[in-house]
């Protein structure tokens, strides 16, 4: 009789497991000094200011506005694993049982930066969290992995070869410049599914993020969630739904 209800709290567990998903986003720190970018007011281009960074603490930065969106509640900052994690928060979705790692980077470790996020595409560089509860796997145990920031592979090149070590489905999303080029032969063989990234140039901010997110929590299709993102990319850049649909592209 126990051994039946061990198994049966077993298959529960993992049936509870099953619905929870996780986010995990890194975020390279805009960064005057440190990134091959066209400077950005001082005050929003310190990398290694996170408080005030254009990616982090600014109004639109990751930071100020899932703090300030009505979908996302903050659990907590959390203690950094490595000394070039400026900081690190956890968010919970307000209605379902979604949870969203953020980490920012300083932003003279933007190569680190690229490297986390493609490790955790490739179904490595695992994170566990406790909260609420339950056990949150982040990293490359994600559904769904994020990169924000300078599309650092303009500057500099990884030399290693990222192969998938898991047959979870793991989804991306790279708000960069050109991520589509650039990215494209890395998320492939990292086994990865590209829910978003982009064709040109574009501001990395947190609402196309967040607005793609509303979709992508609610199991909307690939092609809903670039709908999404191209609102709020219009919404706030003033482009038109249709250029900003060109930018922001699904799939390979």
């Amino acid at each position: 009789m126990k051994w039946i209800l061990f198994v049966l709290a077993f298959a529960l567990q993992g049936i509870v497991s099953a619905q929870v998903k996780t986010v995990h986003v890194f975020v390279a720190l805009c960064d005057n000094k440190n990134q091959g970018i066209l400077p950005v007011p001082e005050s929003i281009g310190n990398g290694q200011d996170p408080r005030n960074n254009l990616y982090w603490g600014a109004l639109y930065g990751v930071k100020t506005y899932f703090k300030k969106s009505s979908d996302w509640n903050l659990l907590g900052t959390l203690e950094s694993p490595e000394p070039y994690i400026l900081e690190r928060l956890l968010f919970k979705h307000s209605t379902k049982d979604v949870y969203l790692l953020a980490d920012a980077y300083d932003g003279a470790n933007i190569k680190e930066t690229v490297k986390d996020f493609m490790d955790a595409s490739s179904g490595n560089f695992k994170t566990t969290i406790t909260a609420d509860s339950k056990t949150l796997e982040f990293g490359g145990k994600s559904n769904l992995m994020t990169y924000i920031g300078h599309n650092g592979l303009m500057d500099f090149y990884l030399d290693k070869q990222y192969k998938s070590h898991s047959n979870k489905k793991r989804e991306t999303i790279i708000l960069a410049c050109i991520s589509k080029s650039y990215f494209t032969d890395r998320i492939k063989d990292a086994g990865a599914t590209p829910l978003l990234w982009t064709t040109g140039y574009m501001a990395p901010e947190a609402y196309t993020l967040e607005w793609a997110l509303d979709a992508w929590v609610e199991g909307k299709s690939n092609l809903e969630v670039r709908q999404k993102a191209a609102e709020a990319y219009n919404h706030y850049q003033k482009c038109g739904v249709r250029g900003a649909k060109g930018l922001l592209v699904t799939g390979f």
